[in-house]
């Protein structure tokens, strides 16, 4: 059973700011013990005929529900659907092309992405072509390719290229097709595509949203009713819903998504100076760096510059997989956003699967570094780097 809009299963969402909706949006569902948080609801099934229209879980769950109306509110969207991963929400919105249909993407995407893209969705003969979307250039030639979709992260994984979205919202809106924007790398505190003219807004609630490294999940948020039901459908039909446990898990992390994102922020910021400015790295990257190539694009649509610094230190192979794993805050893993630090080496992890050629094209090399800053001490974390850049020196 699809599932009815906010005003029909419970109060509106919570009004305020950003941080007082966070608290207050979700909580429904709580009957008559006025439980404060919402309990989970561990349920397959659900006896027909019920006041929220629940029927079966795959197809619906209170704790779905609650988490996407809590994302819609963060992300000014009159519409969120979830989904079992971010993957699972690319694969949602994927999924609803056809046979012939060509997607127009920005050249530096996720390496998952690139893998959907290229290893399944290319086999029901949809076809992709990647520009470089900080290239004004390139904005005039989407229309040559006549998509059905564009599609860009801001800022993009790992390389941190800041894409303008309002710009982007216009050249793919004059081809005729809508705008995808994966939002990840941001957070909903930082930067909400759909104020800027996207049709779509992506995350992978795994990351930020959650915050704390312990749940899977995925948002696909948007002001449009049709691309509303299409979600729904693939939640559904796909079998792409989450658990109702990480959905619980996710809305109590999204609560303290302000005061987290402030303290990456801060943290990121320190961090990339610190390699811009003490150490061997030749290129760093961080959106709110003077140094960033689209920092005043950054500050323009960014609240903030999030937590992910990039740096390529122009090491061999070998050094480089030295330096990370000499690192002792930060634990060597594909993942970021969470409260903890962590180091990816993006060349043998992340994106392994994009070839060589085209990795390296878009300055994804042996020797590049992605830092996903935690919110621990910032002191403790340089000194960490510092001594790591020291041992591999040594």
């Amino acid at each position: 059973m699809p599932q009815p809009p906010a005003s029909q299963s419970g109060p509106e969402p919570a009004s305020g700011a950003f941080e007082t909706r966070a608290i207050h949006a979700g909580r429904d569902f709580v009957g008559e013990t006025g439980a404060v948080t919402p309990p989970v609801w561990l349920t397959s099934t659900f006896e027909y005929g019920n006041p929220g229209g629940f029927d079966y879980t795959r197809s619906g769950n209170p704790n779905f529900r609650l988490l996407g109306r809590a994302v819609a509110s963060l992300e000014s969207a009159e519409f969120a659907t979830v989904f079992a991963s971010g993957v699972s929400a690319i694969t949602a919105i994927v999924s609803g092309l056809k046979s012939g249909d060509t997607v127009v993407a920005e050249e530096n995407i996720y390496g998952c992405t690139y893998r959907l893209f290229a290893r399944v969705f290319a086999k029901f003969g949809v076809s992709i072509e990647y520009l470089d979307f900080t290239d004004p250039a390139s904005l005039e030639k989407i229309a040559e390719h006549r998509p059905a979709l564009v599609w860009i992260e801001s800022p993009t994984n790992p390389n941190l290229k800041i894409i303008d979205i309002a710009a982007a919202a216009e050249a793919a809106h004059a081809a005729g097709a809508p705008l995808v924007v994966d939002n990840t790398f941001a957070s909903s505190y930082l930067q909400r595509p759909l104020e800027l003219g996207a049709d779509l807004s992506l995350l992978s609630t795994t990351k930020y949203t959650n915050g704390h490294s312990d749940a899977l999940g995925g948002a696909v948020c948007t002001n449009d009713p049709a691309w509303n039901e299409r979600m729904i459908f693939a939640q559904k039909a796909l079998g792409l819903q989450p658990a109702p446990f990480d959905c619980w898990l996710t809305l109590r992390g999204l609560k303290t998504e302000a005061i987290r994102m402030e303290r990456h922020c801060a943290n990121a910021l320190r961090f990339a100076e610190f390699l811009e400015n003490e150490s061997p790295a030749e290129t760093v990257r961080y959106p709110f760096l003077p140094s960033h190539p689209q920092h005043e694009i950054a500050r323009r649509q960014m609240r903030g510059g999030s937590g992910i610094v990039t740096a390529d230190f122009g090491f061999d192979l070998e050094t480089t997989l030295r330096l990370v794993e000499s690192l002792r805050y930060f634990p060597k893993a594909e993942s970021l956003g969470g409260v903890e630090s962590l180091c990816c080496h993006p060349a043998s992890m992340t994106h392994a699967s994009v070839p060589r050629e085209q990795r390296e094209k878009v300055g994804i090399g042996d020797s590049l570094v992605r830092f996903s800053v935690g919110i621990e001490n910032i002191e403790d974390l340089v000194a960490d780097a510092r001594a790591a850049l020291a041992a591999v020196a040594g």
